[in-house]
């Protein structure tokens, strides 16, 4: 990760609780060096026990990427990015449309369409 990227990604990124004075031990491991282990993973198709020597034990990034899921906030750090995204190509930062393909949505029950039964040779 950039030092550019770095400064966009760190005031999204949660701050943890004993910086607020919550109590509690200094984490082990650097945000970054954390968000770096989930791009290369995500990026590479790795699985969480094959991460490189080169980032922090897999373990703890798993145990950082499932904090982060379960308080929603992998969501709302893609969510914040997308808008920038967005603001940047002169867009509204959250967007006004979906499309649904076809090929892709569910049917259902009542349009699925039937087999045909033949009764020749009975």
């Amino acid at each position: 990760m950039t030092d550019a990227e770095w400064a966009v990604a760190r005031p999204l990124l949660p701050v943890p609780g004993w910086m607020r004075g919550r109590g509690g031990q200094p984490e082990a491991y650097c945000h970054r060096a954390i968000l770096d282990a989930i791009r290369y993973l995500v990026d590479n198709g790795v699985k969480w026990r094959a991460m490189p020597a080169d980032f922090p034990p897999w373990d703890r990034v798993y145990a950082f990427f499932r904090r982060w899921r379960d308080h929603v906030l992998v969501r709302e750090f893609h969510d914040r990015l997308r808008g920038r995204v967005r603001q940047r190509a002169g867009r509204d930062a959250e967007p006004t449309a979906g499309v649904i393909d076809s090929q892709s949505s569910r049917r259902t029950p009542s349009s699925a369409p039937t087999a045909a039964v033949s009764t020749a040779g009975s």
